[in-house]
């Protein structure tokens, strides 16, 4: 395993010496501009395919509408944001939904074991506000730079063009944070019944804003009135033999018969901040935020009425970015969500065109219709904001055009200060715990239909790699590793005594404090059990 190997370069012949995190100001701090090797990286990523999704290309959608009920749970929703959307009561916002799967290709079965997509366009009097999340509430990384590997590795491989089991279970190996979601992938959890009965999440962590500039974390979440229901890999291989469309003609027919879909809006909140007293940072969306101590609060109701007219016009070129907010509703410092960011927007703009959301699917509705000084690109349907002085596309100017909105009385301005470099996580605990806690939770045939669904996966598998994933599922939790093994016919002992995976903590343990990728420890920040050197010292002066 540590024979010579050529090194990786980017594109410009750079050497990369870190592959596994993005720069960012301290280990919790908002990543930079300056990330060119990611930015190279994400942006020739988005660019892989032509003309269908890199991921979640298979799909199908729906228009609707969201009303908020104007509290959070008990209290005003004026106390934690000051979104409109979420505070006007008896408003009907316009939404259009996207479900799609992620892996597979456009004509690819909707029975996939795979998780689903879940993104909502809300056509809001402040301009458009995206949701992009799944139906499961975690993720499978937590820092943005591996998602093209992640990708990659789960897609057919580039020689046969199959998807193989190794390749998946090579990649999770090495990222121990991802066993959490491998645990609802691989259940019946993977494979939602239909897109009526399946949970949204937002996923990523963000910010409520409200008119004092006080910020709150939120997750957003769907729960769906129709209950939840998912197959397993028998039941799912039954439907598929008869129909690769099950999901789509459910959620068409149900709409045309009047049967609309809704699900109740929820969030769950948390003072800003890093959260010590926690066993996980709540910016790691490989997380689940435990129900119990920050309960499900409801929102509002979501409601598809409408199939689309077209499908190509509406559902195919309807274009999501987790950068389109609204004021009352920001950015957490979640390096996936900072990640994402850049590369939702940067794929519409090389798959539909540089104009997408002049589109009528993608663009906002009346009340906040465009007024911009971007010009020109392929496709240009219109020039934002005609009537006004069409010589002046440009800000400021003392004569005319377009003039910058007012800003808040109170705005929210986070504090930022640390270390510039690339980090690894410190608190790693989490890692095994949450997908032993969620083992245990599910009842007896989910956890069947797990195990078998993993051990067949893992008996197709290079021996270092069932070991490795045994191990893994052993320090999850003792019964879960034990049957896996037994499954995929592996020696469980020579599983269990092999030692933890390089440069990582221990099962169960955080490293010491902040780490950077190379294994130094940040000296001289809090947490740090380093002191910093006259140097740094000098340097921060």
């Amino acid at each position: 395993m540590n024979e010579q190997r050529p090194t990786l370069t980017t594109r410009q012949g750079h050497p990369v010496r870190d592959n596994q995190a993005m720069r960012s100001v301290g280990e919790r701090g908002p990543a930079t501009l300056e990330n060119y090797q990611f930015i190279e990286k994400i942006t020739h990523f988005d660019r892989e395919r032509i003309p269908e999704r890199v991921v979640h290309a298979r799909g199908t959608g729906a228009h609707g509408v969201f009303e908020a009920y104007g509290t959070i749970g008990d209290e005003p929703a004026s106390k934690y944001t000051r979104a409109r959307v979420l505070n006007e009561v008896g408003v009907q916002t316009p939404v259009f939904v996207r479900f799609s799967t992620v892996i597979g290709a456009r004509e690819s079965p909707e029975t996939a074991r795979d998780p689903r997509g879940f993104a909502i366009k809300f056509k809001t009097v402040d301009g458009n506000w995206d949701l992009v999340g799944n139906n499961l509430k975690v993720f499978f990384i937590r820092d943005a730079i591996k998602f093209p590997d992640m990708i990659h590795a789960f897609k057919p491989d580039p020689v046969t063009n199959q998807q193989e089991p190794w390749r998946f279970y090579d990649f999770i190996c090495s990222h121990p944070e991802a066993l959490h979601m491998v645990t609802w992938v691989k259940s019946p959890w993977g494979i939602p019944a239909n897109y009526r009965e399946m949970e949204g999440s937002g996923v990523n962590t963000y910010k409520l804003v409200n008119d004092q500039g006080v910020a709150h974390l939120v997750k957003f979440h769907f729960q769906p009135r129709q209950g939840v229901r998912n197959l397993t890999a028998s039941q799912a291989a039954g439907i598929q033999a008869q129909d690769t469309s099950h999901a789509t003609r459910d959620l068409y027919e149900a709409i045309a018969r009047g049967d609309f879909p809704e699900w109740e809006f929820c969030v769950q909140i948390m003072s800003d901040g890093e959260h010590p007293e926690l066993d996980f940072d709540p910016l790691d969306d490989t997380k689940r935020w435990p129900e119990d101590r920050f309960p499900l609060l409801p929102v509002g109701r979501l409601v598809l009425n409408k199939n689309p007219d077209n499908v190509f016009a509406e559902t195919e070129q309807s274009a999501f970015g987790t950068g389109v907010l609204v004021d009352g509703i920001d950015f957490s410092d979640d390096k996936m969500l900072q990640g994402r960011t850049l590369s939702y927007s940067d794929t519409q703009r090389y798959r539909v065109g540089p104009n997408y959301l002049q589109l009528p699917i993608n663009a906002p509705q009346e009340a906040a219709s465009a007024r911009t000084n971007q010009r020109d690109g392929q496709m240009t349907y219109y020039v934002d904001g005609r009537g006004e002085d069409k010589h002046i596309n440009y800000e400021p100017s003392i004569v005319g055009g377009f003039q910058e909105a007012p800003t808040p009385d109170k705005d929210y301005h986070q504090w930022v200060e640390g270390h510039l470099g690339r980090y690894q996580t410190t608190r790693t605990a989490d890692d095994y715990r949450q997908a032993g806690e969620r083992y245990r939770s599910f009842e007896e045939w989910e956890r069947e239909d797990l195990v078998n669904n993993i051990g067949s996966d893992l008996a197709k598998c290079p021996n270092a790699i069932q070991l490795r994933m045994v191990w893994h599922f052993w320090h999850c939790d003792e019964d879960y590793g034990r049957r896996v093994a037994q499954v995929a016919g592996i020696d469980l002992e020579r599983a269990k005594a092999l030692a933890p995976l390089p440069g990582k903590p221990a099962p169960h343990q955080d490293r010491e404090g902040p780490t950077y990728s190379d294994g130094k420890p940040e000296r001289g920040a809090a947490g740090s059990k380093e002191p910093a050197t006259s140097e740094e010292v000098a340097a921060s002066k």
